[in-house]
């Protein structure tokens, strides 16, 4: 059996990106698809500011 790595992802990262949805416009699912994370962590990284 494989072990699974965990992403990181810089806080720059994470405000770039939960500020596609915030400050132009994206839906959750679109940002997420953009910056290849998962929808659900987008979601939270939105949900966080």
């Amino acid at each position: 059996m494989t072990k699974r790595i965990r992403s990181n992802f810089t806080p720059e990262f994470r405000l770039e990106s939960a500020q596609l949805v915030l400050d132009q416009g994206y839906s959750v699912k679109e940002a997420a698809e953009a910056m290849n994370v998962g929808k659900s962590t987008m979601d939270k990284w939105v949900r966080q500011l």
